[in-house]
């Protein structure tokens, strides 16, 4: 995937310098030229993501055969990786002609720094607000104007178990409490299987995430990140108690989500918890994803307290300022508003629509149910994947996190949570 970035960079460059070569790069006449590459930055790059990002491509290059579409994903789930190289092209001026990134606070850091076009003009000629949920317009407006296109909302607090795993440690089926988990943890253990996968240390947050969500319940965990937050107080410090006790259960990091999901799927862990992409990743057939079926090869449930409750967030696409080819970004951001662009997407990525009006006869099994839940659940927000933490505060979350992962002392990391929500900015 290193050389996979790499030549799409190369092939960036190229663009560019070929584009300063000209006397203006917005009169081309023909798409032979450098500037009719899109550029199209995200880290959809495992199976069933990268399934569903080629679903979108296949509609962009029909609709659009005067661009070429660049496939800029880089490797790494949760997109850390992938930010982290954006920054550096941001900082230098060289930004792609589109980005992935979560609706939320994650982009506030981009909008501050005057990064990214406003998308009102969008808005406006596509009726988005029309078919987009009033709460999810909400969560993207800063100040009136709105920066990304959602493709889709995914959920955050799921349990994945392996149902033969469970059989075998005496299980009777998903714990649906924290001390129901912890019991049945210990069981899995007993019975000489990994109770709890879990990948590199992102994934460590998102089991934070629910373990807090699950300790705390909604209102609670919503004030966190609230000007009436107390990271201090004892209800916080049981929470952590709660997580230092379910990471004592976790298996040894493997190197991402998807193999750390594979091992429930295999049979070797019971547990874990991971967004609903794991859905796509567990049900596409081989090729996009393992090709295992629901509810006897695995099962899922809202993460152990957490029933009625969505922790969401969303992907979305953004128009950094000073795109190599505006034109062709648009016309990607298009695809990916567009209720057939999200209703090709959305089926292989283990997720549902951002729109009100897909067709819901393509969401079947899994998603079927997970439609209903985000049209009947109180909403909470995921810490790890933007909605609400900005990038300073989240990479704050993840150092204590993993401080925590090597020293594993409660004080410690509720003092340094407690610094980070202090220092956040937000």
């Amino acid at each position: 995937m290193r050389r996979r970035w790499l030549l799409a960079v190369a092939v960036s460059l190229t663009g560019l310098l070929t584009l300063t070569a000209c006397a203006s790069g917005e009169g081309a006449e023909t798409g032979e030229t450098a500037d009719a590459k899109v550029e199209v930055y995200s880290w959809w790059s495992g199976l069933g993501e990268a399934d569903g990002l080629n679903a979108m491509r296949a509609i962009f290059e029909r609709d659009n055969p005067g661009q070429k579409f660049v496939d800029a994903a880089v490797a790494g789930g949760s997109g850390d990786q992938a930010r982290a190289l954006l920054a550096s092209k941001l900082q230098a001026n060289q930004p792609p002609d589109t980005f992935q990134g979560h609706a939320g606070a994650e982009l506030q850091g981009y909008i501050k720094a005057g990064k990214l076009e406003p998308l009102n003009f969008l808005y406006d000629e596509l009726k988005l607000a029309e078919v987009f949920p009033e709460q999810l317009i909400e969560q993207i407006t800063v100040q009136g104007k709105i920066y990304s296109v959602p493709v889709n909302i995914h959920r955050s607090n799921m349990l994945w178990f392996n149902p033969a795993v469970l059989r075998e440690a005496g299980v009777s089926g998903a714990p649906a409490t924290i001390p129901a988990f912890v019991a049945d943890l210990k069981k899995v253990k007993a019975a000489g299987k990994i109770p709890l996968s879990i990948g590199p240390q992102w994934t460590v947050v998102h089991l934070l995430e629910s373990v807090l969500l699950g300790s705390l319940g909604p209102e609670a965990y919503n004030r966190l990140w609230s000007a009436q937050a107390d990271w201090t107080s004892p209800a916080v410090t049981r929470a952590l108690t709660d997580f230092q006790t379910i990471l004592s259960y976790a298996g040894e990091p493997v190197a991402d989500w998807q193999p750390a999901a594979k091992q429930v799927a295999d049979g070797q862990a019971a547990f874990n918890i991971m967004g609903d992409w794991a859905y796509g990743y567990f049900h596409n057939p081989p090729g996009g994803g393992l090709g295992k079926v629901s509810k006897t090869d695995f099962g899922w449930a809202p993460a152990p307290g957490t029933d009625g409750t969505f922790m969401w967030l969303s992907d979305s696409f953004t128009l950094p300022k000073g795109a190599p080819n505006r034109d062709g970004a648009v016309a990607w951001l298009k695809v990916a508003a567009s209720k057939e662009g999200q209703d090709a997407f959305n089926p292989l990525k283990g997720s549902i629509p951002a729109r009100k009006d897909a067709d819901k006869a393509l969401y079947q099994d899994y998603l079927e149910w997970d439609l209903a839940e985000w049209a009947n659940s109180k909403l909470a927000g995921s810490i790890q994947h933007g909605v609400v933490a900005n990038d300073d505060w989240r990479v704050a979350i993840n150092e204590a996190v993993g401080l925590f992962q090597q020293e594993p002392d409660v004080a410690k990391l509720q003092e340094a949570l407690a610094d980070a929500a202090k220092n956040s900015g937000q």
